[in-house]
């Protein structure tokens, strides 16, 4: 059988879970003896409909086996997915939500599924962590991602499933970048609304505009500085070089490991174009508390304790 090539499309290169989602995939494609090509959409939709439709319109002998997906904005390309399958290309939907997977199952024999973590219990480990670390309420800065984004639309329902209410939010929305949560926060600072709040806790629906919202509060002047600076702050991807580090050095109160999916969804091609495996219409990953949420009520008390003396 021919070398079996994949092409995975991730929504940027910005953000730490991004990046290690590339890097799973390479990792996987090395040790099962395939080849994929990583590409960016930069987080401009149009662009990556663009780019992926480029490789279903290539000669057959160009086009790749199979083609992962991120999407970068709310749509999944059903169009370029109908065509994609049509020209016998492998079709996976990567951490989100679509309608389209079982009418092309039924049309079509090449492998097509999606595979996502579980983004409404993500959501709601962080209500849980909310909980623990404001165990007698307050009020907190909350960071979503982008409005047509079904994960930030799981992770938000799944907070409020779970967040105490005697939690207050206010809420803000950024774009999975640091950079992204550094405009929004810093912005948000400028206003005598912010002056007058009294935030307690930020929490971000990831690790990369968490930092960022950490950053906006370091630059502001340094009267104020000292207050922000001291407010837990906690993220989610929870990667081991970034978020789980940053929770270890207390730079972040606490995270949500998400694992990468591209070396899961690469496994499972593979089995199924060379050993004919049968595929699961949707696979779900689930997330973990980091720190556990025993360990993060336990920190909370302590620190409560000890201020109170």
């Amino acid at each position: 059988m021919k070398r079996l090539r994949f092409v995975v499309s991730l929504t940027n290169n910005d953000n730490d879970y991004q990046q290690e989602q590339a890097a799973a995939a390479e990792k996987a494609a090395r040790r099962l003896g395939v080849d994929v090509k990583i590409i960016h959409a930069n987080n401009d939709a149009v662009a990556q409909s663009q780019q992926l439709l480029q490789y279903v319109q290539d000669s057959p002998s160009a086009r790749p086996d199979a083609i992962l997906f991120e999407p970068a904005g709310g749509t999944g390309f059903p169009q370029v997915a109908r065509a994609a399958v049509a020209a016998g290309i492998g079709w996976v939907v990567l951490n989100h939500e679509v309608d389209y997977i079982l009418e092309l199952r039924r049309a079509f024999k090449v492998p097509i599924f999606s595979i996502s973590s579980n983004h409404e219990e993500v959501g709601k480990i962080q209500g849980r962590q909310f909980a623990a670390l404001l165990p007698n309420g307050g009020s907190m800065l909350y960071i979503e991602g982008p409005a047509n984004s079904s994960a930030a639309r799981e992770r938000t329902t799944g907070m409020n499933r779970t967040k105490p209410a005697n939690i207050q939010v206010k809420t803000m929305r950024a774009n999975w970048t640091e950079e992204s949560a550094y405009r929004t926060v810093s912005s948000w600072l400028r206003l005598r609304t912010s002056q007058e709040s009294h935030i307690d806790l930020v929490g971000a629906q990831d690790d990369s505009m968490a930092m960022g919202a950490r950053k906006a509060f370091s630059e502001i002047t340094e009267s104020e500085r000292a207050r922000w600076m001291k407010i837990p702050i906690t993220g989610c991807d929870g990667m081991p070089k970034t978020g789980q580090a940053w929770v270890r050095s207390g730079t972040l109160a606490a995270t949500v490991f998400i694992r990468p999916n591209t070396d899961l969804a690469i496994e499972m091609l593979v089995e199924a174009i060379k050993n004919g495996a049968s595929l699961p219409e949707h696979k779900v990953t689930e997330p973990e508390s980091v720190p556990s949420l025993a360990e993060l009520a336990a920190s909370a008390g302590k620190n409560q304790r000890g201020a109170g003396a």
